[in-house]
């Protein structure tokens, strides 16, 4: 089979895997409707807001290895590194437009981490651990100093390229490494947005998007917003 006919199969899988939304159905069996409640949000960290500390790990840990999977099943098929990353980020944009939710997902971080952990382990010695130290470095050190997570995970997403660049890994484990920027951007600035008339511009909401993750500024009334709005 052609390299790119693998490519192809693997990424349709990565997307499919990927929009399974385990957070979903864990939650609706807890009778929680994601979508309505908390940060409103298809992922881990809302179920672990609204059902259990206990099921919002454990679907952070599927959520997590849905890319690894991937990655895995492309190293075993033969596929360059690079392949094998652009591939599994079927994966992220599965979970954050995920079909079988009519596209309303999560943000894919924990599928991005899982990612950028295990492709190291998966092909040692072919690509290296600086990405994912300069990741690690950047978006711990700004958490410490903005005491929020979204700059912090922008920032620590910017550090990625940044890194595989200086340390001159395969450009296509660069282009991986911006196309996970790209998306996490294009999903910030997507992002399902509340009910309630916007109190300000366009603007200020995608700015707010962008650097909150939300369409405005404080987080508890983000978060909290009245049931009228969901």
């Amino acid at each position: 089979m052609e390299i790119w006919a693998k490519f192809l199969i693997l990424f349709l899988g990565a997307y499919l895997l990927g929009s399974i939304p385990m957070s979903f159905l864990v939650a609706k069996a807890r009778g929680v409707d994601l979508r309505k409640q908390g940060s409103q949000q298809v992922g881990g960290g809302n179920v672990w807001r609204t059902t259990s500390r206990t099921l919002g790990i454990l679907v952070g840990i599927y959520d997590l290895s849905k890319g690894v999977v991937i990655a895995v099943c492309a190293w075993q098929w033969g596929l360059e590194p690079g392949l094998q990353f652009l591939a599994a980020i079927g994966a992220i944009i599965g979970h954050n437009w995920p079909v079988f939710l009519r596209f309303h997902g999560g943000r894919g971080i924990a599928t991005t981490l899982g990612l950028t952990i295990f492709m190291p382990i998966i092909n040692r010695g072919d690509i290296t651990f600086w990405p994912l130290i300069a990741c690690g470095a950047v978006g711990i050190g700004s958490l410490i100093y903005f005491r929020r997570t979204p700059v912090p995970v922008l920032l620590a997403l910017i550090a990625m390229p940044i890194a595989s660049t200086v340390v001159k890994e395969p450009w296509l484990m660069i282009l991986g490494y911006v196309g996970i920027l790209v998306v996490a951007v294009i999903k910030r600035l997507t992002a399902q947005a509340s009910t309630e008339k916007p109190k300000t511009g366009m603007a200020q909401v995608l700015f707010n998007r962008f650097f909150h993750d939300r369409d405005v500024a404080d987080r508890a009334a983000w978060v909290h917003r009245k049931a009228a709005d969901k």
